[in-house]
């Protein structure tokens, strides 16, 4: 949605937000209406406001909440028909859990967490076993991608010094200040990415053929404009990647540790593990996560988002057509 404003470009207010939206809604435009709405919410909660009663003007509150379940109305109606072929491909038997994680997607539902821990930003999937670390037992994969340690560290080692393939994690100067702290030297969190955003680096598995026959044979999300996202993670020496979260326990991240100096830890949910190379780790990263590299080199980790082993087939064709339609309409209401 534009910003535009009598031909002008400039920040809208939720207010305004709502009134462009009811300006189209009286046209009946009624799709336009709906991204209006939509990204007035989202931006008016980021802010703090219109999360409850308390947090919205008295005089706003009956128009708050009308357009609440306006959109709450509107987007049940546009996932509904974006997963109509998977249902009809499936059958419906097939996808009684996730008619419980599409229900809480669009608010009809509240999310109950197995572990409080436990707090997807974007989609959550009720039902699955909640813990911070995965079985091994769980990924039989894990051994044969172990093995082929040595071959992916020598193609890392080939290609670290070809630095025009390196990108760096975070998008921007700000969001770097917010997730990475640093000793002496400034703090350092760079990919050379095999996947990003769910678009293959065609030049980067071309460096690396080894690694990517590995690849390929794993059970990787994908979902178009989202996943997945593979990389040889890079940490400079002093370098804290600070807690987070993850969006969505539909899957697992996996780390093959390649490089690994002393002190060095990956903590989630509270429970610390120690990288070691060439062993594996599988976590999800639902849970509050941070990582260090407080030893004197640089460490490397092959990073992996796989789909989460207890999702059946037909789940995962429905988690990754929803998250589908739920990027488009994202990005076509601009959040």
């Amino acid at each position: 949605m534009s910003d535009a404003v009598d031909g002008n470009e400039r920040p809208l207010t939720p207010e305004a937000r709502l009134e462009q939206g009811r300006r189209l809604e009286a046209r009946q435009d009624h799709g336009r209406a709906l991204l209006a709405y939509f990204r007035a919410i989202i931006e008016a909660q980021r802010a703090g406001r219109w999360l409850d009663e308390s947090s919205t003007a008295p005089e706003l509150l009956g128009r708050v909440t009308y357009v609440m379940r306006y959109v709450k109305a509107g987007r049940r109606r546009m996932f509904g028909a974006a997963l109509a072929p998977t249902y009809a491909r499936h059958g419906h038997a097939a996808l009684a859990r996730f008619d419980a994680c599409l229900a809480i997607q669009v608010g009809d539902r509240r999310a109950e967490f197995a572990d409080p821990r436990q707090k997807p930003s974007m989609l959550y999937f009720p039902g699955l076993p909640a813990a911070p670390w995965h079985s091994r037992g769980h990924f039989p994969w894990l051994e044969a991608l172990e093995r082929a340690t040595p071959a992916i560290r020598e193609e890392l080692r080939a290609v670290t010094p070809r630095t025009g393939h390196s990108e760096r994690v975070f998008a921007s100067d700000e969001a770097e200040r917010r997730g990475l702290a640093g000793g002496a030297g400034a703090p350092s969190w760079n990919g050379f990415y095999f996947w990003r955003h769910g678009e293959r680096r065609d030049a980067n598995h071309a460096l690396c053929p080894r690694t990517s026959a590995a690849l390929e044979a794993l059970p990787l999300v994908r979902i178009r404009g989202n996943a997945p996202e593979v990389m040889f993670s890079v940490l400079t020496p002093g370098t804290h990647i600070l807690p987070h979260r993850g969006v969505t326990n539909t899957r697992v991240v996996c780390h093959l540790p390649l490089v690994v100096p002393e002190d060095c830890a990956l903590v989630v949910g509270g429970e610390s593990r120690a990288w070691r190379e060439g062993e594996a780790l599988a976590f999800d990263d639902t849970y509050e996560h941070e990582a260090w590299n407080r030893g004197s080199r640089t460490r490397v980790v092959l990073i992996v988002d796989v789909w989460n082993p207890h999702l059946t087939e037909a789940e995962r064709d429905a988690v990754a057509a929803l998250a589908e339609v739920m990027g488009d309409f994202n990005k076509a209401a601009g959040i």
